[in-house]
């Protein structure tokens, strides 16, 4: 075994390394900012941070239950319908890399108010510019979400340092809430509005604003940059570092074929849109229990293998019980994909973290993990597409789920070893 990926095994207190990596490092970073942070309404800022993250995936996952009717309504092939799921995601993991620039440039707060508006936009543009505006906005809208989920862990990560672990397991909640609630919603809103689905997807750009405006004394108040850099060395070439990138998208991968195809699956095997919709919204609810316990069990023994190995086996099971099993049984397979797709997630954010030996090494590998692993998942979505479209149908489906499903698992498998990455941080 390399000396430098020597095993954290022994150590003591493991469940807590979630939060001392968190923490670790930032008292240097303390003593060179121009300003000390004070927080003096701190549930205010919590308030905001939880409505901003409601908002990442709402943009995503409302357009799944309608997708057969806006592919209709603008003349859409499968696979032009899988290029449309597949942008954002893609859009996610292309403009990642931009987020530390901008912070560093105007400031944590006021980049996330400003990608907050351009995310509405990104709405509109959607829904009232025809087949233009549903390409175009879904580029904005992706990648909107891509640099405010960047963001939002160091936020949390600087002003919450006590409290990182229980927060981020909030941040994470939120996010599946906001997908479920749009999930839901969408094909009702649709309805309301004399069944125009351009209404149901634009209907989620009010929640932006509302996120903008509670996240406004941020930005105002705003905290200052710091002064000194860091530089992390060794990261792209480190074989552990990349085995939790491709776990990050592998499982990503098939979290977005759920959100931007099991609606279209269900009602291809005779389910109304609406009933899809619950479908799909029920998954996603079931992920907000998982992904708050998954990684407290997850740090509770030697490694992450085990938990790994469960999140993606219910996964699997979950996706080949929605496409095959009686729909007589079709929640109860919904309720095990939610809890396998939760799992798989929150332990992909966690391995960021516990493979690292400090903060800066932990940001650059987020940022390695998501830029990198965000890219790779956007190809599923795209494959579904073009594989229904030769096709025909939707069994053929199934091959995708079984190779990113163990593709996942043995990558996981890796990189939920008790070890640490080969890189190092240094001031610049």
């Amino acid at each position: 075994m390399n000396s430098e990926h020597a095993s954290t095994g022994e150590r003591d207190g493991r469940g807590a390394e979630l939060d001392e990596l968190l923490i670790d490092a930032e008292a240097d970073d303390e003593q060179v900012q121009q300003q000390p942070v004070v927080l003096h309404r701190p549930w205010l800022l919590l308030l905001g941070l939880v409505l901003v993250a409601l908002n990442l995936r709402p943009a995503l996952s409302s357009l799944a239950p309608v997708l057969g009717q806006v592919s209709e309504g603008l003349g859409l092939s499968a696979s032009q319908a899988g290029l449309l799921t597949t942008l954002p995601v893609l859009c996610l993991g292309l403009f990642a890399p931009l987020a530390p620039l901008l912070a560093r440039r105007f400031g944590s707060e006021r980049v996330v108010l400003g990608i907050l508006l351009c995310l509405a936009a990104g709405i509109f543009l959607r829904s009232s510019l025809g087949s233009f505006g549903v390409f175009a906005g879904s580029v904005v809208a992706g990648a909107s979400i891509g640099v405010i989920g960047v963001l939002l862990p160091g936020i949390v990560k600087r002003d919450f340092a006590r409290h990182a672990g229980t927060l981020t397991g909030v941040y994470t909640m939120a996010l599946c809430l906001g997908a479920a609630l749009a999930a839901g919603a969408t094909v009702p809103l649709s309805r309301y509005f004399d069944d125009r689905w351009s209404m149901g997807l634009g209907f989620w750009l009010l929640p932006a604003v509302v996120a903008a405006l509670f996240w406004l004394p941020q930005a105002r108040q705003g905290h200052a940059a710091h002064s000194v850099a860091y530089r992390v060395r060794g990261l792209w070439r480190d074989p552990l570092a990349w085995q939790v990138t491709l776990y990050m998208g592998l499982q990503s991968s098939l979290a977005y074929i759920v959100f931007g195809w099991l609606p279209s699956v269900l009602i291809g095997r005779g389910l109304s849109p609406t009933e899809a919709g619950l479908v799909l919204s029920g998954s996603v609810i079931v992920q907000l229990f998982s992904s708050l316990t998954a990684p407290w069990l997850a740090t509770r023994g030697k490694d992450q293998r085990l938990a790994i190995a469960l999140a993606m086996l219910l996964t699997l099971a979950g996706l080949f019980g929605c496409l095959y099993g009686p729909l007589s049984g079709l929640w109860g397979w919904a309720v095990v994909l939610g809890l396998g797709q939760g799992g798989a997630f929150a332990l992909a954010l966690t391995l960021i973290v516990l493979r690292s030996r400090d903060s800066h090494v932990a940001a650059n590998l987020s940022s390695m993990a998501q830029g990198v692993g965000y890219t790779l998942a956007s190809l599923g979505p795209f494959a579904v597409g073009v594989v229904h479209d030769l096709t025909g149908g939707w069994n053929a489906v199934g091959w995708i789920f079984a190779v990113l499903g163990v593709s996942a698992l043995l990558f996981g498998l890796r990189a939920g070893r008790a070890l640490h990455v080969n890189a190092v941080s240094e001031r610049v």
